[in-house]
């Protein structure tokens, strides 16, 4: 594993959860307003496995859950091998990810390493190369199914830049993932970004967001939220 960070504490990343947050390496998308520009860039020094681990054993009853994020977690192909380390000390565990490994993805559920599940849905499929740089729109289709259909906790998310995504984008996106649990649009907060041209870019009013959210819960999902 190629892990790139550690935040020791967290009451945000895994919902309803005490969780430590692990960072991996290294992403297959190129999204401009990634505000994890130095894990995309694989800039930071690694971080070693057995330090990372040392550190959850000494935590073990102090909190519940380990958060896996990135970058793109599978990736790597010892993820698997990685999580279940964490599992046998009795943590609950959440991946966050792009969605364009479906296979790993749904290994990983079925062997019941994963709890919680956080796809990061970026765009219509038909827009998927132009706004993250790469084109997965088969494998992202193919991991919005196993997600919905799957027996974990999940949720799906976008973060809404106003000059990349029009509010019809959003609907669309409401469209591919008919049926979820779980949607929440995400207010681009400009701090640092993968390309430095968006620490200018915003998103759309409250206002306009909620009228976002009330159209996609009454036609495509079951709650959906603002962040």
């Amino acid at each position: 594993m190629f892990i790139g960070g550690l935040q020791r504490f967290s009451l945000i990343d895994y919902p309803g959860e005490i969780s430590a947050t692990v960072f991996t390496s290294g992403c297959n998308f190129r999204c401009p307003y990634c505000h994890n520009p130095e894990l995309v860039n694989m800039s930071l020094p690694a971080l070693s496995e057995e330090k990372i681990l040392s550190f959850l054993e000494k935590r073990k009853g102090k909190f519940t859950a380990v958060t896996i994020t990135g970058g793109e977690p599978m990736l790597h192909e010892d993820i698997s091998g990685f999580i279940k380390k964490i599992k046998k000390m009795c943590f609950l565990v959440k991946l966050d990810t792009n969605g364009s490994n479906p296979d790993v993805l749904e290994k990983l559920i079925k062997d019941g390493l994963i709890n919680y599940v956080a796809m990061d849905v970026k765009a219509p499929l038909s827009r998927y190369k132009e706004l993250a740089f790469s084109d997965y729109s088969e494998q992202i289709k193919k991991s919005i199914k196993i997600i919905i259909s799957s027996a974990i906790d999940y949720e799906f998310r976008t973060t809404i830049v106003k000059s990349l995504l029009s509010k019809e984008d959003i609907i669309e996106i409401g469209k591919m993932i008919t049926g979820a649990t779980n949607y929440y649009l995400q207010k681009f907060v400009p701090s640092k970004t993968l390309d430095p041209l968006f620490i200018n870019e915003s998103t759309y009013r409250e206002s306009e967001l909620k009228k976002l959210v009330l159209k996609l819960e009454e036609h495509y999902v079951r709650r959906c939220d603002i962040r």
